[in-house]
């Protein structure tokens, strides 16, 4: 079954990426999560996210498009990256994201993924 890992980071973490005192250890920290998944022969696809800073929002309301330059909820965490992940059950994609370099400071939020339907 196919799970999505959300990678939900807070801006203090997001901040490591570029910092050159911190930088080595955040990438070092997701290099061994993403290798022991790729190890492991979970991985279907993943991507990391330019930061939040760089989003942009984009809503239709009464017909009209509104955009608005960063993401679209200020809180203390964003999204920083994903994974879709094929494991047997939940309680293994838990397992993976328990392992999540994010998981302490920031959250992993887990889904399963909608299966498309067959085509007409």
């Amino acid at each position: 079954m196919h799970y999505m890992l959300m990678l939900n980071e807070t801006q203090a973490e997001l901040a490591r990426r570029n910092d050159p005192t911190q930088a080595e250890a955040y990438w070092g920290g997701w290099n061994a999560f993403i290798g022991a998944m790729a190890q492991a022969g979970v991985i279907v696809k993943g991507d990391g996210l330019q930061g939040p800073e760089l989003a942009t929002t984009l809503r239709i309301r009464d017909g009209k498009r509104i955009v608005h330059d960063g993401p679209f909820a200020d809180s203390k965490e964003q999204l920083g990256g994903y994974f879709v992940i094929d494991v047997p059950d939940l309680d293994a994609a838990l397992q993976w994201a328990a392992k999540a370099p994010c998981a302490t400071d920031g959250s992993v939020e887990v889904r399963p993924v909608l299966p498309m339907p067959p085509r007409p």
